[in-house]
């Protein structure tokens, strides 16, 4: 039987079209407090802008609000879009936030913009090359460190000293996954929405991970996979619940914006030819009955080797995906 790894969940807050903002981020909040009784080992929140369907563009402030509504969880990003901010600031933000929630935050970092490119103009703050990618996350470690100070420049961020967070790097490329491995720290792939060719990615982190950068945190590769989840009690309600992801994915694909829309049958999805799109965009799914969600899960792992899974799930009705959570969870711990 295959290890049952432990399971995350990537949360970005996502907005029915019969909520309000506010109703959303208090549905991710009672989420968050729900997966933290469960007994999932880590909640991120990711970093999206210009986006109608999701609420995810104030990270930072979304962790806080999920530490202080939990107790064992680990809470943190997935990821913080470096490029888009300044390092000091990315340190202050976090730092205060793991002095308030000790050994709870992790920063997972990302080089894309997360938006589109008129967008991304807007917030651009950093380059985003990779020398540059790697001398931030060197200042970071600095600022978390005891000493308190950034490598590249003798300045404190005050609040991130001592509180030695851990950094992930987040990558769907191979270049990402080279970055990863080079910098010695552990890798979440993001094969949730980017599947093809995962397992050449995988294995170009492993060959190229370095313990002699001077970002290594840890002495030998590591990795977390993502996966989009549905559980329900039967496949066809899972397959059902799961279009609510599609219809927000091709609205993404042709510029709609929207809120995320209610169920449909699935042969309702636009043509033959966007459906099997979809498909292909979206194969890394776990999506039906608990025991069919189980054998994926552990095929899924079998595949990539991972040492963790997170999980992506998207529901119109807030309800739907607590019973996906609490299914999920059932069938897993």
């Amino acid at each position: 039987m295959t290890k049952h790894i432990p399971l995350n969940v990537l949360e970005l807050v996502g907005i029915s079209d019969n909520q309000t903002i506010r109703e959303a981020i208090e549905a991710s909040m009672e989420n968050a407090e729900l997966i933290d009784k469960l007994g999932f080992k880590r909640l991120w929140f990711a970093e999206h802008h210009n986006t109608k369907s999701l609420a995810s563009a104030a990270t930072s402030q979304l962790i806080q609000m999920a530490a202080a509504r939990t107790k064992n969880i680990r809470v943190g990003s997935g990821g913080i879009m470096l490029p888009n901010h300044s390092p000091l600031q990315v340190a202050e933000s976090f730092g205060t936030i793991a002095q308030m929630h000790p050994d709870r935050i992790d920063l997972g970092l990302g080089r894309a913009p997360g938006t589109d490119q008129r967008t991304s103009q807007l917030i651009t703050r950093t380059s985003s090359d990779a020398q540059n990618f790697a001398n931030s996350i060197y200042d970071l470690m600095g600022w978390f460190s005891d000493e308190g100070l950034g490598h590249s420049v003798p300045v404190t961020s005050t609040v991130g000293t001592g509180t030695n967070i851990p950094i992930w790097v987040l990558g769907s490329s191979m270049n990402g996954a080279s970055i990863a491995g080079q910098l010695g720290l552990p890798y979440s792939i993001a094969t949730h929405f980017t599947p093809d060719d995962y397992t050449q990615k995988i294995d170009m982190y492993r060959s190229s991970f370095s313990t002699e950068a001077p970002t290594a945190q840890i002495d030998k590769p590591y990795v977390m996979a993502g996966i989009n989840v549905v559980v329900a009690p039967t496949d066809e309600e899972a397959e059902k619940i799961w279009t609510t992801t599609i219809q927000m994915m091709m609205d993404m694909q042709t510029g709609q914006q929207r809120k995320l829309q209610p169920p449909v049958d699935p042969e309702e999805l636009g043509s033959a030819e966007q459906r099997k799109m979809m498909e292909s965009m979206f194969s890394i799914k776990a999506v039906g009955s608990p025991e069919t969600v189980r054998k994926r899960l552990e095929e899924f792992t079998e595949e990539t080797g991972a040492d963790e899974l997170i999980i992506v799930t998207y529901a119109y009705d807030p309800e739907k995906r607590k019973q996906s959570m609490e299914l999920l969870a059932e069938l897993w711990f």
